[in-house]
């Protein structure tokens, strides 16, 4: 279902950008969970997200995967950590996280 249409001063709030997966760990208690530290650069640092990608993604496969994400979104509280920011992927069933097509330094924005 196609959404609504939203102005294009909406879209340019989202602060998109280019991370290093640097950790990865299963989460306690979730099947599809996933506790990642992201490397999003100087400026934004490095952040804790929590995605329910482990169904498609091991671990090991995530370490130092680039990963495109949005770092302005206020924290969530998911299992009883907070998860600062997300990955964007594609899929319902089959999930497929978004990566640039060659390496890029982490912190560059996503336009």
């Amino acid at each position: 279902m196609l959404k609504d249409t939203i102005a294009f001063p909406d879209f340019v709030k989202l602060d998109l950008r280019v991370g290093t997966i640097v950790d990865a760990e299963a989460v306690l208690g979730s099947e599809r969970l996933v506790k990642l530290e992201v490397d999003f650069g100087q400026e934004v640092g490095k952040r804790q997200i929590i995605a329910g990608i482990s169904l498609q993604y091991s671990v090991d496969k995530l370490l130092n995967l680039q990963v495109v994400g949005i770092v302005n979104l206020q924290p969530k509280k998911m299992m009883g950590m907070d998860s600062q920011g997300m990955l964007l992927a594609a899929g319902d069933e089959t999930i497929a996280l978004l990566t640039p097509d060659k390496p890029i330094e982490n912190g560059t924005i996503v336009r």
